[in-house]
């Protein structure tokens, strides 16, 4: 039996698989989930003990364990370091999903004729980590894994993946590879697949503005007194100018500037504008003035605020001054931004800019490099040859507008690209109510891992 036969006749099996696994709210961010957060660790460890993996364990660090596991066939063949995240988004706000986020069901959609599967973690990044799993097992199962393999999968990737950078820097020969692969990113379609080649780095804040001691009466003390919200979101207004340019000075200064040929190869990818604007339900798109929507995703850096609190906010109407407003703001960077400096950069304009009528807090949260990897290496020519093969069509080198910290490292710790090999789509609602991942896109993410292998031992010439 082939590989590709093998995937076929199991596919209710890897699919039943996955929704199991999808049920287990395993958000790393809150604390009241840390028991299920463990719980996804074991059921991957004895997913990949019963795909056949060897030297399989949970390794403990002070937040959540890695899962680690390999199969060696032959020291002189190459390695492909496998790395993905069981951890998921907070699933809130509850009432706006159509489903509950934990238990998955599968429905139609435009993008998804043949079904998409709704929960937390679907696209993000259980249902895309789980395809190498089930790749692992096929080749196993028919005696046809050309490579070594090795996995590493984390529970900390949305909290900013904090203990894989230490586990990293100590395992150097553990995780020895000639490739690092992931699948963590989308593609632009099923008719036009893509690799992504670059991603952007973060930055993440949260500040705290304080006025008076205590919640005021706003008759008694308002207009007399500093409001820490009014105060909050004019300071927040004032980063960004009528061309939506970060105003933090120092911020631009390590951004590269692109030649006219290289932004039109990345506006050359197919994109409908009028589909991205329906799909969101907007009028019309917005952001830094003189780029395309592509370019504003994929090579300029960007400030958002992620959420905004203080006062009242609940029932009816309470006539209150409040003490504090709070405010948590995104930053994404581009190369050559370095997180920590932008983070430093924040902290010292944000603080500048405050009136004296109130005084601020900045505390920096988690952040990471932005990563760029070349077109001209053993593992792309083997991914682009895998979609080739699984699809029909070249694949199309993209930049993709998301962060995963850990890419860089892999780069300065262990010396490795990372293979950015993505099979969710931009649509799929990550990190939002409804996020969602085509069971096709799942199964040909299987196919077109297993080929990967495939073609990477000889890319590699070991």
């Amino acid at each position: 039996m082939s590989v590709k036969k093998y995937i076929q006749d199991n596919q209710e099996k890897f699919l039943n698989e996955l929704l199991d696994l999808l049920r287990i709210p395993s958000v790393s961010a809150d604390p009241k989930f840390k028991g299920d957060v463990f719980a996804a660790a074991e059921f991957v460890r004895e997913s990949l003990e019963k795909a056949g993996a060897d030297q399989v364990e949970l390794c403990q660090t002070a937040g959540y364990p890695i899962v680690y596991g390999e199969k060696i066939i032959d020291p002189s063949l190459p390695t492909v370091l496998v790395y993905g995240h069981y951890d998921v988004q907070p699933a809130d706000p509850y009432e706006l999903w159509d489903s509950p986020p934990f238990e998955p069901v599968i429905k139609k959609t435009a993008r998804h004729p043949e079904g998409a599967i709704f929960a937390r973690g679907s696209a993000d990044d259980k249902g895309q980590f789980y395809m190498h799993v089930k790749a692992f097992e096929a080749m196993m199962a028919n005696n046809d894994l050309p490579c070594n393999i090795k996995f590493m999968i984390e529970g900390e990737e949305e909290v900013g993946s904090e203990h894989l950078d230490i586990f990293v820097k100590e395992n150097k020969e553990k995780l020895k590879a000639d490739v690092v692969l992931v699948s963590d990113t989308h593609m632009i379609s099923l008719e036009n697949p893509s690799v992504t080649v670059g991603l952007r780095g973060l930055s993440y804040m949260q500040v705290e503005v304080t006025g008076p001691n205590r919640d005021l009466h706003s008759g008694t003390y308002g207009g007399a007194v500093a409001n820490p919200i009014n105060i909050l979101c004019k300071m927040i207004a004032s980063l960004q100018d009528e061309n939506n340019h970060i105003t933090i000075p120092g911020f631009y200064d390590k951004v590269e500037e692109y030649s006219a040929a290289y932004r039109q190869a990345l506006n050359d990818a197919p994109f409908d504008l009028e589909a991205y604007k329906k799909e969101l339900d907007i009028n019309d798109v917005h952001g830094e003035a003189g780029y395309s929507t592509i370019e504003r995703v994929g090579i300029r850096p960007t400030l958002d605020v992620n959420g905004i609190w203080g006062g009242y906010t609940g029932e009816g109407a309470k006539t209150v001054l409040p003490s504090k407003a709070y405010a948590k703001i995104s930053m994404r960077l581009v190369p050559n931004q370095d997180h920590k400096e932008i983070s430093k950069l924040f902290e010292a304009h944000f603080k500048s800019i405050a009136p004296d009528s109130v005084k601020v807090k900045v505390t920096p949260h988690h952040g990471g490099q932005a990563a760029v990897v070349s077109t001209d290496t053993p593992g792309y020519r083997a991914a682009d040859l895998a979609i080739q093969e699984a699809f029909g069509k070249k694949a199309i080198p993209t930049r993709e507008g998301g962060s995963i910290p850990i890419c860089s490292l892999f780069q300065q710790e262990l010396g490795l690209d990372p293979i950015l090999l993505g099979f969710g789509l931009d649509t799929d609602a990550l990190h939002s109510p409804n996020e969602h991942y085509g069971v096709k896109n799942y199964y040909m993410g299987i196919e077109t891992i297993a080929l990967f292998f495939k073609y990477f031992k000889e890319q590699a010439g070991k």
